[in-house]
């Protein structure tokens, strides 16, 4: 009886099969799984395309075509995790927090795969030159910390980081807001003539930032005239 309550508990029906119902772990888990190489789909062809294989190819200068291709594919990831709540509040879905996370350290793996590429194969790991950049080149600046409080969110993404840091786990990675930000004006820096497409990520993220503002203004304004319906006690 004792194994049967447990399998209950890990995605599976009493009855003994799957539980694939929307929302349920199994159904999410599944979910997750097939996500996993659509998330990869991008990288991938990148790859082949540096390897020039299949007829893929990363026109005359790859090494700046890779570079670049990770970084848009890392702001995408990026946008998308913060497209994640207020998506949830429109449609009452809250499944879809379960997803954030995945989302989220995709972004941080494409980010991370653009700064690889820009260390490795712009800058062949000589770190005095990384250095001078970070210092002389605003963009390169802001790209530097966007990924270094990225990496902190990465490192503290996971159940038992937020179980030890309680209350301040989401305080924490309220850092998300100025990653993004950081990013976006990276990007807007970084391509000097045709600034359509740093733009509109630009908007985006503009938009769902004030979908939160206006969540927050709504929720304090619902909690200021609550308060002041309350009778003072006489």
């Amino acid at each position: 009886m004792a194994s049967r309550s447990r399998s209950c508990t890990k995605g599976w029906t009493c009855a003994g099969t799957i539980d694939l119902k929307p929302g349920s772990r199994a159904f999410r888990r599944w979910v997750k799984a097939a996500l996993w190489p659509l998330f990869l789909a991008p990288f991938i062809v990148l790859a082949l395309s540096a390897f020039e294989l299949f007829g893929l190819d990363l026109g005359a200068n790859p090494v700046e075509a890779l570079m670049h291709s990770l970084g848009k594919w890392g702001l995408k990831f990026l946008l998308i995790t913060l497209t994640i709540t207020p998506l949830r509040r429109w449609t009452g879905w809250s499944a879809l927090v379960s997803y954030r996370r995945l989302f989220g350290l995709f972004a941080f793996f494409y980010l991370a795969m653009h700064f690889t590429v820009y260390l490795v194969l712009d800058q062949t790991l000589n770190l005095g030159l990384v250095i001078e950049d970070v210092i002389e080149r605003p963009y390169i600046t802001l790209g530097m910390t966007a990924l270094l409080l990225l990496l902190l969110l990465a490192l503290t993404s996971t159940r038992g980081m937020m179980r030890r840091l309680g209350r301040r786990w989401k305080r924490l990675h309220w850092m998300i807001y100025p990653a993004a930000v950081l990013g976006v004006w990276h990007f807007y820096w970084q391509v000097k003539l045709d600034t359509l497409e740093p733009t509109i990520y630009a908007l985006i993220l503009a938009l769902l930032l004030g979908s939160r503002w206006w969540h927050w203004r709504r929720q304090r304004s619902g909690l200021t005239q609550a308060g002041s319906t309350v009778q003072p006690a006489r």
